[in-house]
């Protein structure tokens, strides 16, 4: 008998929002933050912290953070936590004078 976790739900993509300039600018701040915040998260988890992943060397700390980077912006734009959306919709609403 093997243990197995529950397959993880896939993730959930940020719906469409509106393509005017200010709205995909907005959008793409939105999505650099979560990416930002999500890298910190993996970080203080010690995501890429296996000694020796890289190889080790002098540049094998930088290296790592890249790819905690790259996985961070990678799971922001599938959808992430949510955390886009929101701040999306917050600030959209802001502008909007709501």
């Amino acid at each position: 008998m093997t243990d197995s976790l529950p397959a993880a739900p896939p993730l959930r993509p940020v719906p469409d929002m509106p393509l005017t300039a200010n709205g995909a600018r907005l959008r793409d701040a939105a999505m650099q933050i979560e990416s930002l915040f999500l890298a910190e998260m993996l970080k203080s988890a010690g995501a890429g912290a296996a000694p020796g992943a890289f190889g080790g060397g002098i540049g094998e700390e930088q290296f790592s953070s890249f790819l905690i980077e790259a996985q961070a912006r990678e799971m922001a734009r599938a959808g992430g936590i949510g955390l886009a959306e929101t701040l999306y919709r917050s600030l959209a609403g802001r502008a909007d004078g709501r």
